[in-house]
């Protein structure tokens, strides 16, 4: 039987009304070999080599073909595809030209950057999700619900303590900024981009993703 808890969506989100929904508690990772030898369970005709084969086969046709713009359905499963974005780990094309005005008599945009994927969605097959109702169960795992965290502390004071620990130790990540001002992941992410996008704030991202941190801008509005 799996568990669920009761959080409470941001109110940003719900233009302040409290909203309830439904999470899914996870209690761990079935990590590549785990899966294998569950798998092996299910026919005698399975083995390791076949399973790893057939992933190895997956793996390798959605490397082929997904790229190039197809996408992959797999019946009792679903579909996956990718999903782009400008890679903004790039310099743009303006700086790459050497910061030209004109190329050809086309400026560049310095908003346009490298195009890359950044990641694969996926779609279940709708049988798939009736077969996973149709056998699962759930309850409450005992608490009302979680609300949704928030700082103690003021916008000043949040800034304050995000130029510390860039002064301290030469950028902040978001887990140490969640940490510092008792925010959620999610929450901290938000902040930082109302934070960054505030040219006053002295704060700029750097990186993307999982390599993404923040940094002092060398100057800002103020001549700080």
């Amino acid at each position: 039987m799996g568990k669920y808890i009761l959080k409470e969506l941001p109110g940003e989100m719900t233009e302040g009304r409290t909203v309830i929904y439904p999470k899914m508690k996870r209690f761990s990772l079935f990590d590549y070999e785990m899966v294998i030898q569950h798998m092996c369970k299910f026919s005698p005709i399975l083995n390791e080599g076949i399973i790893r084969s057939v992933f190895g086969a997956l793996t390798t046709e959605m490397l082929t073909c997904m790229p190039i713009g197809h996408t992959i359905k797999i019946d009792g499963l679903g579909v996956f595809s990718l999903s782009l974005g400008f890679d903004t780990s790039k310099a743009s094309e303006k700086e790459i030209a050497g910061k030209q005005d004109s190329i050809d008599g086309y400026e560049p945009k310095l908003e346009y950057r490298h195009v890359c994927i950044k990641g694969i969605n996926f779609r279940p097959d709708p049988e798939l999700l009736r077969e996973m109702n149709r056998v699962a169960t759930f309850e409450n795992d005992g608490v009302e619900f979680v609300p949704q965290r928030k700082s103690q502390f003021s916008r000043e004071e949040r800034l304050a303590k995000a130029k510390e620990i860039i002064d301290k130790q030469g950028f902040m990540t978001l887990s140490d900024y969640a940490a510092a001002t008792g925010l959620s992941m999610s929450g901290a992410s938000k902040d930082l981009r109302q934070l960054v996008a505030d040219g006053d704030s002295g704060i700029i991202a750097w990186g993307d993703h999982t390599h993404k941190v923040w940094v002092r801008s060398k100057f800002n509005q103020r001549g700080e």
